[in-house]
């Protein structure tokens, strides 16, 4: 997330300590580059977006503030339980003709647990993971909303494909 406000370095973002740590140990487990999690707040409130990249700080945006958390701060929180995935190597695309070159089952394995890390945030919270590709401009990304209320999205660099209803 690319924000122009300051960001505070925080130890905490209390209720929202349990989606830090499921979106860094998804990180960690599947290899992607970025997790990200749209979560829904109290009433009145604006989503938070917690964006997790690989070797930098934790960006949440709470919508009138910014912080930030260290990468490998230990957090009081646990997780909801988390998909089964595996990191894969990176993919090889051409994002001109959109075709993504994969292990057999390697993009709807993803896909899967992207989905199923939206489930386990709950609600209708929205979760996003980036993967590597041979393109560093086109990284292959995966979008689906935890009450399956809409289809996956792939997206290569800038390019979205909206997956048929019930994909993987």
């Amino acid at each position: 997330m690319a924000d122009e406000r300051p960001a505070d370095l925080v130890a905490s973002v209390g209720p929202l300590d349990p989606v830090v740590v499921a979106l860094r140990e998804f990180l960690h487990r599947s290899g992607a580059v970025r997790a990200m999690a749209v979560v829904d707040r109290e009433p009145g409130e604006r989503p938070a977006v917690v964006d997790c990249a690989r070797l930098a700080p934790i960006e949440v945006d709470l919508g009138d503030r910014v912080v930030h958390l260290p990468h490998s701060i230990e957090l009081d929180a646990q997780p909801p339980p988390l998909p089964e995935v595996r990191g894969l190597p990176a993919f090889e695309v051409d994002a001109e003709r959109a075709e993504i070159a994969a292990p057999l089952g390697g993009v709807a394995h993803l896909a899967g647990a992207v989905r199923d890390l939206a489930g386990a945030l709950g609600g209708r919270n929205v979760a996003m993971a980036q993967f590597a590709t041979s393109d560093p401009q086109a990284p292959l990304g995966i979008t689906a909303r935890a009450d399956a209320s809409e289809p996956i999205v792939l997206s290569l660099g800038l390019q979205e494909y909206s997956m048929d209803p019930g994909w993987p």
